[in-house]
């Protein structure tokens, strides 16, 4: 049930979004009478502007023109589902594993300040409690005053434990103090908070490849993730950090948070196409259940909403 409503919060947050890229579309679809270069070039623009990015909008087209040849397609209608199909295949970046959850994990969760990533580790620690981990929090943002104290209240909403350091003192040494605590306690997963890391800045870059020393020495063991939270607001600044993050440590997956304010959704697209690095959660509101796993198929009916479009010409064909 939870899921059953979590797609239609889905369709509600892709709003923006739909409106932004999917009406435009639509425009061009009804627009033109045949599938000539000025309709491709209206398409990459609408997709562009749409924030699907450069790379994955010029593979998205070249598909299509070649289904739309093979298919021998003459009416710029009938390339609609050709065009979503199209990008839902852009969109396969193999199947998306959550091995952290049947293994003993350490999760490290990185992003700069403001992407939501102390309350995604929150949601992320209920989730897993739901489950009946046994889970551990990391306090190892010891920058902003105020993520501490965040990271305690969410810790105990979920029921989780929470080993935090001093405000200004080393993150290293309380991600070092979390894995003694993580071995000595038998945990499932151990979730790690870090700072919000500016990309330009060097030295925070150099204290994220120290902590991943210490895991990496102390729990050798432990199975790994990264995770990066981006803000889908930002569009493709968005996927810029997630290329500079992905240039000091090995990303396993990304979280998209705030994707029900924005009308750059299309971001999703664009990260997985252009960076082959799974969007492994999606975030479309405030409470604990509208952070779930991401689902591209799921993604892409949302965002076209073909049933909930047909449902609306039905009803209106009636009136």
């Amino acid at each position: 049930m939870a899921e059953e409503g979590f797609f239609k919060r889905l369709i509600s947050g892709l709003t923006k979004t739909r409106d932004n890229i999917v009406n435009s579309m639509d425009s061009i679809f009804s627009g033109f009478s045949n599938i000539d270069e000025d309709f491709y070039e209206e398409l990459e623009e609408v997709l562009i502007m749409g924030d699907l990015g450069v790379q994955a909008t010029y593979d998205i087209l070249d598909d299509l023109k070649k289904k739309v040849k093979e298919r021998h397609i003459k009416q710029p209608a009938d390339c609609r589902e050709l065009l979503i199909e199209s990008i839902r295949e852009q969109m396969e970046v193999g199947e998306t594993a959550y091995e952290f959850e049947e293994n003993t994990s350490v999760v490290m969760v990185i992003g700069v300040n403001g992407v939501g990533k102390t309350t995604t580790i929150g949601k992320l620690a209920g989730k897993l409690r739901a489950m009946d981990k046994k889970v551990i929090m990391a306090a190892a943002d010891t920058f902003r005053a105020a993520a501490g104290e965040q990271l305690k209240e969410w810790a105990n909403r979920a029921q989780a434990e929470l080993i935090g350091g001093q405000e200004g003192s080393d993150p290293a040494s309380v991600v070092y103090d979390a894995v003694a605590a993580a071995k000595a306690r038998h945990a499932d997963v151990l979730l790690c908070d870090t700072a919000g890391r500016l990309h330009n800045k060097k030295n925070l870059m150099e204290e994220l490849k120290k902590m991943n020393r210490i895991i990496d020495r102390e729990f050798p063991g432990a199975f790994r993730e990264t995770l990066v939270v981006l803000d889908a607001t930002t569009g493709q600044n968005a996927l810029q950090q997630a290329r500079e993050f992905g240039e000091v440590t090995d990303i396993t997956g990304i979280v998209l948070t705030k994707m029900d304010g924005t009308a750059k959704g299309g971001i999703a697209v664009a990260i997985q196409a252009e960076l082959g690095i799974p969007v492994k959660y999606i975030g479309v509101g405030e409470s604990i259940d509208d952070l779930q796993k991401f689902d591209a198929d799921n993604f892409v009916k949302a965002l076209f909403s073909v049933d909930e479009r047909i449902a609306e010409e039905k009803e209106a064909a009636e009136e």
